[in-house]
């Protein structure tokens, strides 16, 4: 593809609905103004984090699909980009946390389902839904092929070896992620970068000091591990416009090409 530059748009945004409201709407307006191509949202972004307790509650559960139900007909608002984000659904009698890509020319496409699920306090949701069938396929978006790992999965380094195998320019990483744990995700992103030859992308949840346990700090790394940019409390929205060539060139070389 001759036009490889691409727009990428990050960012941190609340559990709390009020503030989730403000957030949303300083997120439009910089999507507006920076011109993006992609925006990716946090993990589940669209109602209260309800893995925070370790009971699967039905009614709690319906009310968060109904939630992401509803969003789903404002991602306009952030068009003409494409959003990437998950979601809770319900698919062949199961519970399951789902990626997908949206865009105003190709609506709604599911991408993947969330296969590593943490259980432990505030994180319980292997309780909530079940594990994905543990596929990895990349999706194309925009100018990019893309391949998701939702929030844990990025640990997994052999599942970003392999997308970067097939290609990949970007992997997503949508997280709800702690607060005491923001330094050591960016480390594990780097080295997601390094191992796949692909950019790495993530957006977080966040929450005040009084608030449930999300830490925000999003970012956008290079093919090679180099930060590009970080989200903040302060400044929780970032962009960088980013030469997807760069990932091309990246798999030719160490450690990418070492590695079968």
């Amino acid at each position: 593809m001759p036009d490889r530059i691409a727009r990428i748009t990050v960012c941190e945004l609340h559990d709390d609905a009020e503030l989730f409201l403000s957030d949303w709407s300083n997120l439009v307006t910089h999507v507006k103004r920076e011109r993006s191509d992609v925006v990716l949202l946090p993990e589940m972004p669209f109602g209260p984090w309800f893995a925070i307790t370790p009971n699967y509650d039905a009614p709690t559960w319906r009310r968060a699909v109904q939630a992401h139900d509803e969003w789903l007909a404002r991602l306009s608002e952030l068009s003409p980009a494409t959003v990437l984000a998950t979601r809770p659904v319900e698919r062949g009698g199961l519970r399951l946390n789902e990626a997908f890509a949206w865009s105003e020319t190709d609506g709604y496409r599911a991408a993947h389902t969330k296969a590593y699920l943490p259980k432990e306090a505030g994180f319980w949701e292997s309780s909530w839904y079940q594990a994905g069938d543990g596929t990895f396929e990349p999706i194309e978006v925009e100018r990019a092929r893309v391949g998701f790992q939702i929030c844990t999965e990025m640990w997994s380094m052999r599942d970003a070896q392999r997308y970067g195998k097939r290609g990949v320019d970007v992997i997503a990483i949508p997280r709800a992620s702690s607060k005491n744990s923001v330094e050591k995700w960016r480390t594990g992103g780097r080295a997601a970068a390094i191992v796949s030859g692909a950019f790495t992308i993530s957006s977080n949840r966040t929450s005040p000091d009084d608030g449930p346990d999300f830490g925000g700090g999003g970012w956008v790394i290079g093919p090679d591990g180099n930060v590009l940019a970080v989200t903040t409390r302060d400044d929780p929205t970032q962009t960088v416009e980013v030469d997807l060539a760069d990932a091309d060139r990246a798999k030719a070389t160490y450690p990418r090409y070492a590695i079968p």
